[in-house]
């Protein structure tokens, strides 16, 4: 997924964009307004901050509309009321005040992706994923490991058909949390954690899905490095989430 960044503030871009690189996401980044309408061409979301120094934030946002539907979001420290109801009616599919955590960005990001029909780095959903001897079909939802059929439970098969739907690409924690249980509570990281556990035991298969720190979990084949190793980054253990972001 490409983001398209239109921040001024230097150091609130130098710290969202790496957060959203850990996501599976590129960017580009402006650090005005004017001109933006220019660089839609491949741009999948458009996260928009209103107190550019050139131009109204809200004045961009309808030049985006007059030419595009690409999602936008408007991430701005205005937080009235009257600010959220202007930027939504200018055209912003959301609108998030910062500061802002940066799980709850990626969820809104994948979030308008789905209400537009827009790819979000997953493939769409159906087909059949094969991953080390693991086949997922996700139309008939069922998984089978060396020919044999594996019994999952409901929510078990939500979360690795989400992985398999997204075919390496790194599925964060609010991600699956959001899709899966339709909510999230103090609790939810502890419960993906149980529900991985169980499916690394039941596919028999314990480096099939993969934790990379600090982000989520990715379905991949067992050949990664090993943990420490240069360039290594998927462990066995939890990954914590991200802080908030400011700005």
């Amino acid at each position: 997924m490409h983001i398209l960044l239109v921040e001024d503030d230097d150091r609130v871009a130098a710290a969202l964009r790496p957060a959203l690189h850990r996501h599976g996401m590129t960017t580009t980044r402006l650090a005005q307004g004017r001109g933006a309408v220019d660089h839609l061409s491949g741009v999948d979301v458009v996260l928009l901050d209103l107190g550019l120094p050139d131009v109204d934030g809200v004045d961009v946002c309808r030049a985006i509309r007059q030419v595009s539907d690409v999602p936008v979001i408007v991430v701005s420290a205005r937080g009235e009321v009257d600010d959220r109801i202007l930027g939504l009616h200018s055209g912003a599919d959301d609108y998030i005040v910062k500061p802002y955590d940066i799980g709850e960005l990626v969820a809104r990001v994948h979030a308008v992706c789905r209400r537009r029909g827009t790819p979000s780095g997953a493939a769409a959903p159906g087909g059949e994923v094969a991953v080390d001897g693991v086949r997922v079909d996700l139309d008939r939802h069922i998984v089978t490991v060396d020919g044999a059929e594996v019994s999952l439970t409901r929510k078990e098969f939500q979360v690795l058909a989400l992985l398999a739907a997204a075919r390496g690409t790194v599925c964060t924690r609010s991600r699956i949390v959001a899709e899966v249980w339709g909510r999230s509570w103090p609790g939810a990281n502890r419960t993906l954690d149980v529900h991985v556990a169980t499916l690394r035991t039941k596919l028999g298969r314990a480096d099939l899905v993969q934790t990379v720190r600090g982000v989520g979990y990715r379905l991949g084949v067992p050949t990664e490095p090993a943990a420490g190793a240069p360039g290594a980054d998927v462990v066995d253990g939890a990954a914590g989430a991200d802080g908030p972001a400011a700005g």
